[in-house]
């Protein structure tokens, strides 16, 4: 895939996880998209899978 493209995928979730995900987003100042995104990073990271913080995200933990 191109750097700095995107894969869509369809995802299915219960009301009450997206009810929390969409309040999420709104309090974060994120689209949904972005929050699920911020959200699997995280998981993936505590897992011991890290991934990279796209350029300009604002989501990199060391301030830059």
């Amino acid at each position: 895939m191109a750097p700095g493209a995107k894969k869509a995928f369809l995802l299915r979730a219960s009301p009450e996880v997206m009810a929390a995900v969409e309040r999420l987003a709104a309090a974060e100042l994120r689209s949904v998209n972005a929050q699920v995104e911020v959200l699997l990073r995280e998981a993936l990271g505590r897992r011991g899978r890290p991934v990279a913080a796209p350029p300009g995200s604002g989501d990199d933990k060391d301030g830059a």
